[in-house]
């Protein structure tokens, strides 16, 4: 019985330390792949980054089309805007004008560009 007694008194010794390396190594994995770890830092990082991107880019097209929206504002009203316009909604076009025309085929089944 000496073997078990030595065992016993040696793991008293071995328990503590191997327990706080056990939870470093635990809190260590979770800093660095955690929900709220550094990757997961990261990863929202290139996602506000995207984010920010697409917000530029749609605050540009909001701005083109604010700019052609007051050219037709009637208290400034752009005469080629109207032009255009008036041509565009009625299918109207001058005498000198080039009309080409097309045909637009449609898919049986298909609505919006996507087949069902």
């Amino acid at each position: 019985m000496g073997l078990i007694e030595e065992i016993r008194r040696r793991a008293r010794h071995v328990v503590g330390p191997l327990f706080g390396i056990v939870a470093v190594a635990y809190f260590a994995y979770h800093t660095v792949h955690g929900d709220r770890g550094v990757h997961a830092l990261f990863q929202m990082q290139e996602r506000v980054a995207e984010a920010e991107n697409r917000l530029d880019a749609l605050e540009q097209e909001k701005n083109h089309w604010e700019s052609r929206v007051k050219l037709l504002h009637p208290d400034s009203i752009d005469r080629d805007m109207l032009d255009e316009r008036v041509r565009i909604m009625l299918g109207y076009a001058r005498a000198d004008d080039l009309v080409v025309l097309t045909t637009s085929k449609s898919i049986e089944g298909e609505t919006d560009g996507h087949t069902r």
